[in-house]
């Protein structure tokens, strides 16, 4: 199967890690995480389709992107933060001396596996879902990464306008879920700020 979107949001994000100024993989990132680290669990949204792509499962049990996030996230709720802090950092490391060529050779092979892939149901941390209702929350991830990683060097993260619009738009079906589209809905029509703390994710 192909997604259009996805695959410019990877290349994009391979893209964005060749710009990356040499010598500032140790500096700040988000949160604990170093600029290597942050690039490293961006890269598992192009591992996670690698490896899901090799588990099928029996039923779809997750029907939309929205609740994907919700499940996943009560799923992530009894998991030790620590955990997801150091796969970001092992990921990181895993890039080895050259994490550009990493990343694009990552971001190839990920494309050319989906490229002779079926939409079949596969198995993620949320429970069986259609590969093609999976790939966008990865577009999501690859987006809002992206300009984390952007962010912190200083630089800009040049997405294509298709894969900014299918992030905000997914924003925004996750905080309806959540039961938050209201606030969402003001903020965005000047009516009011959203709290300094607020999060879809």
């Amino acid at each position: 199967m192909h997604d259009e979107t996805y695959a410019s949001a990877a290349h994009a994000f391979a893209d964005l890690v060749a710009r990356l100024p040499q010598g500032r993989w140790a500096e700040s990132g988000l949160g604990e995480w170093d600029l290597r680290s942050l690039v490293g669990h961006t890269s598992r949204a192009l591992i996670t389709v690698d490896a899901y792509l090799d588990k099928p499962a029996d039923e779809a049990v997750v029907t939309s992107v929205a609740q994907y996030y919700v499940l996943s996230s009560q799923a992530a709720s009894g998991v030790d933060p620590h955990a997801i802090t150091e796969r970001g950092r092992v990921a990181g490391r895993a890039l080895g001396d050259d994490p550009a060529a990493a990343v694009r050779e990552l971001v190839d092979r990920v494309l050319a596996k989906l490229a002779g892939a079926d939409d079949s149901i596969i198995e993620t941390i949320a429970g069986g879902m259609y590969t093609s209702v999976y790939l966008p929350t990865r577009t999501f991830e690859l987006a809002v990464h992206s300009r984390d990683i952007a962010r912190a060097a200083g630089i800009e993260a040049e997405l294509p306008e298709a894969v900014v619009r299918a992030a905000a738009l997914m924003a925004t079906d996750i905080a309806v879920e959540l039961g938050r589209g209201a606030e969402v809905l003001d903020a965005l029509t000047g009516r009011v700020a959203l709290p300094a703390d607020f999060s879809v994710v």
